[in-house]
């Protein structure tokens, strides 16, 4: 072939790529590899788009020309246009896009600003980046401010929030009882030069998108009136009249959700216990509400995993343990049949407590949250005092837990003698003795996972807070929330994943290998910590009111336990080179395979069809 015409073909293919690339573009249809169906959108998403009664415009602004903006962040605002292209395909006309480019000083510019979003700046970009949505629909507006490529794993929940709140003319009440600071503390005017209030909690801004939250004090004798669901957080100090008119609010069908807990970290770095002891207000509970509906939760236990134990930095060196009360839960754990966690993929619970219910008639018991086979319970006092990396000895396999269930059914009271006795002589309301209609009540053995501690990383998004997901935690309380009284449609959006897939083969491997060597390890720590003992035993009865009177006899065996000593310390660093060395070589072999396997591929089949074509 002549090389004018070899170039012309070259050519030729070229422009055919790119026909068939715009071509595939304008297709309605889309094909979706990914494991966690990240580029569809879900059946939520889809029935909230049929709800839409007005059409909806979606303004969606990104500074993609500023100078400086990372590639990263141009193709995620790709992906995101790209999404929200998608809810206009499956929206049947009711959305309508509009892509703004909102350069500096421009009519543009303003109305982002005027729109409420953030405009923002980081070092290297000369100019501000708007990067955000805005929803209209007639006279009502909401916006998301930022978008960020860390809370990938939320865009299209994110989006369609937005699209099904700016439909609602009234968000439900939840109530919200807690000794947490889950919401930031009100400014004082009358102090302003007091310490900065801690601020709020990440799930109660997820919460705060769906609903009204009011806040119940627990030295209240009353629910406030026309709440439609009740959030109980870390109980402590409920009154009894209180707790009898939660027990009143399951009874008129209104739902519940409850989480309790035997160590409460926010709590035990508060301080207050002594040394080896929990504070008081380390754990949660209400026994009679509990107790009335067939729950058994002992505060005093916490349970721990030894298949599921998380691996934590134990010290300033760096060094890491596996420690079995801090459970890392996946999909396996989860229930996927119920609508709680049916879409969810990762949880992290820290020190929970479990929870036993009683078979009770009327009462369906649906189990979100398991632990595995090899889990017991521990002594919260013996969790304090032992070391992390040993904690696993202390617990002895007995079963699967329960962490988090849900009961649905005809409830009976929790109060079968009526209402606590107070002084009050006025006429109280009727007693409800059992549920009016189906009631619903979540209960959870932990709080800690509501924590940003253990739910998400802060951090600072082109000059603005924003926060990634660490797992599934923040999905599972929205969900939890909205399947009691807020939009079933979006509790299949959450918690969908992102485009980045852990490498969960990997992960059981090292866990395999940390294994084996960490039984290595522990018999070397006994004999060294046996050693150490006869050692301290010798070098005692070898000083008498401070004058040697050690035998040559005595001497020596203090010199022979000091160069095992030494011997087996130099075992044990050799053992945790050998571990690190596994996992590095892992991961050097998964590099090597990953580079080289696709070009081998396409070579052999290159020869293959070179072989073909001369044949």
């Amino acid at each position: 072939m002549k090389s004018g015409s070899k170039a012309l073909v070259i050519v030729l293919l070229f422009v055919g790529l790119l026909l068939v690339n715009y071509l595939a573009s304008q297709l309605p249809v889309r094909g979706d590899a990914t494991a966690g169906g990240i580029y569809t959108l879900s059946p939520g998403t889809r029935s909230i788009l049929k709800k839409i009664e007005e059409p909806v415009v979606l303004d969606f602004y990104f500074s993609k020309d500023a100078g400086g903006l990372p590639v990263s962040y141009k193709n995620y605002g790709a992906r995101v246009q790209e999404m929200l292209r998608q809810y206009v395909r499956a929206s049947g006309g009711q959305l309508t896009l509009n892509v703004v480019n909102p350069r500096p000083d421009t009519p543009e510019e303003e109305r982002a600003t005027a729109a409420g979003l953030q405009p923002q700046s980081a070092p290297g970009i000369g100019e501000p980046v708007y990067f955000g949505l805005v929803a209209i629909q007639a006279d009502q507006q909401k916006s998301i401010p930022a978008f960020s490529p860390q809370r990938e794993s939320f865009l299209e929940y994110d989006v369609s929030q937005i699209i099904h709140s700016i439909q609602q003319l009234n968000r439900p009440r939840l109530g919200l009882l807690t000794s947490l600071p889950l919401q930031a503390a009100p400014f004082n005017p009358m102090m302003p030069m007091a310490r900065p209030p801690e601020p709020g909690q990440f799930i109660a801004s997820e919460w705060e998108r769906s609903f009204e939250i009011v806040r119940v004090e627990a030295s209240a004798e009353k629910l406030p009136d026309n709440l439609d669901a009740l959030a109980v957080v870390h109980p402590q100090g409920v009154s009894p009249k209180l707790q009898y008119a939660i027990d009143q609010f399951i009874l008129g069908g209104k739902p519940v959700f409850l989480a309790v807990d035997p160590a409460s970290q926010y709590f035990k770095r508060q301080g207050g216990g002594q040394f080896g002891m929990t504070p008081p207000s380390a754990s949660s509970d209400v026994p009679d509400l509990l107790k009335g509906y067939g729950i058994t939760y002992d505060p005093q236990n916490v349970t721990g995993d030894l298949d599921r134990a998380t691996q934590v930095q134990v010290s300033a060196s760096g060094q890491v343990a596996r420690i079995p009360v801090w459970i890392s839960l996946d999909a396996s754990a989860l229930n996927s049949q119920a609508q709680p966690t049916a879409q969810l993929q990762s949880l992290l619970f820290v020190e929970p407590g479990s929870l036993r219910i009683a078979e009770k008639a009327g009462v369906t018991v649906t189990k979100l949250v398991e632990t595995s086979d090899r889990s017991g319970d521990v002594m919260t006092g013996t969790v304090n005092m032992l070391p992390p990396d040993q904690l696993d000895r202390q617990i002895i396999p007995s079963g699967k837990r329960t962490l988090a269930a849900l009961l649905q059914g005809k409830f009976t009271t929790a109060f079968p003698d009526g209402p606590p006795a107070t002084g009050d002589a006025g006429n109280p309301s009727p007693a409800l003795k059992e549920s009016r209609t189906a009631s619903t009540l979540i209960v959870v053995a932990d709080t800690d996972w509501l924590l940003d501690d253990y739910s998400v990383r802060r951090f600072n998004f082109l000059g603005t807070a924003a926060a990634e997901p660490l797992n599934d935690n923040l999905a599972f309380g929205g969900n939890a929330l909205d399947f009691l009284a807020g939009s079933q449609d979006l509790i299949s959006i959450r918690g969908k994943g992102n485009s980045l897939r852990p490498f969960t083969v990997v992960r059981r491997m090292e866990i395999e290998a940390q294994k084996k060597y960490q039984e290595q390890l522990t018999a070397l720590e006994a004999r060294i910590s046996e050693t150490q003992s006869k050692l301290s035993q010798l070098q005692g009865k070898a000083a008498d009111g401070g004058r040697l009177v050690a035998t040559p006899e005595m001497q020596k065996a203090i010199d022979d336990f000091q160069k095992q000593e030494a011997a087996m310390r130099r075992e044990r660093r050799e053992i945790r080179r050998a571990l690190r060395e596994d996992i590095d070589s892992l991961g050097n072999r998964l590099l090597v395979i990953n580079l080289l396997v696709t070009p081998m591929l396409v070579g052999a089949f290159g020869l293959w069809f070179h072989r073909s074509r001369r044949s």
